[in-house]
C-alpha cells in the first residue's frame, strides 16, 4: 500500500494492466454485480437534474423503477446506489444494436446534451474507493467480465492508474495524481 494525503493506493494499480476493450466484454460492468453503482451523496442530484435530458433513452422498466423508488436506494451493505432492473441492469443502461451496453448519462455528456459525465465510481471502475473513519483506501477490483481488458492492458503496457488518469484526477485532484505518477516511477525503478 501506499499512502498519499488521506488516501492508501494498493500496489495493484501500479503493478496492474488495464484497457477497458468494450468490444470483448459489452459493457458487462453495468450489467452485473450485486447491487447498483456506488454513489456519493451529492450524485443523486446531479442524477435527478440530468434525468429529463436522458428520460427518453431509458427502458420502460427502468423509468417505472425511477418512477417507484428513485435514481438511488441504499442496499443490503448500507451503501447508496444506482437504482437497477431486474435485480442487475443499472436503471442508466441503455443497449446498443450489437448488444453493447452503454451509459445514458455518458451519451448525453459526449453529445453535449449535459455537462455531469457519470457517477465517479463508474468513471473509476475498475477502481473502488472505500471510507474509513480516517483515510480512504484505493483498490483495483479484479474482476472476471474484466478479464480482457486485463490482457489487452498487459499486450499494451499499460497500468491502472494510468489507464485511469482523467477519473482519478477527477476524484482526488491534480496534485494527488502527480504524487501518484511519482511513486509509481520510484516503484518501478525499485524492481
Amino acid at each position: 500500500m501506499i499512502q498519499i494525503d488521506d488516501t492508501l493506493v494498493s500496489l495493484d494499480l501500479l503493478e496492474g494492466r488495464f484497457i477497458c476493450d468494450l468490444g470483448q466484454c459489452k459493457g458487462e460492468c453495468c450489467v452485473e454485480g450485486d447491487s447498483g453503482a456506488p454513489l456519493e451523496d451529492e450524485e443523486v442530484a446531479e442524477l435527478e437534474k440530468v434525468l429529463p435530458v436522458i428520460w427518453e433513452d431509458l427502458s420502460p422498466e427502468a423509468q417505472a423503477i425511477i418512477e417507484e423508488q428513485g435514481v438511488a436506494y441504499v442496499d443490503n451493505d448500507g451503501d447508496l446506489v444506482t437504482s437497477i432492473v431486474d435485480g442487475k441492469n443499472c436503471v442508466f443502461t441503455c443497449y446498443e444494436a450489437d448488444g453493447t451496453c452503454s451509459c445514458a448519462i455518458e451519451r448525453a455528456f459526449r453529445a453535449g446534451k449535459t455537462n455531469y459525465y457519470k457517477p465517479v465510481s463508474c468513471h473509476l471502475y475498475p477502481v473502488r474507493v472505500a471510507n474509513y473513519a480516517t483515510y480512504r483506501a484505493v483498490n483495483y477490483d479484479r474482476w472476471a467480465v474484466c478479464k480482457a481488458a486485463e490482457i489487452l492492458g498487459k499486450k499494451e503496457g499499460v497500468p491502472v492508474y494510468r489507464f485511469l488518469k482523467t477519473p482519478l484526477i477527477r476524484k482526488f485532484g491534480e496534485e494527488w495524481y502527480k504524487e501518484l505518477e511519482k511513486v509509481a516511477a520510484e516503484w518501478e525503478q525499485q524492481k
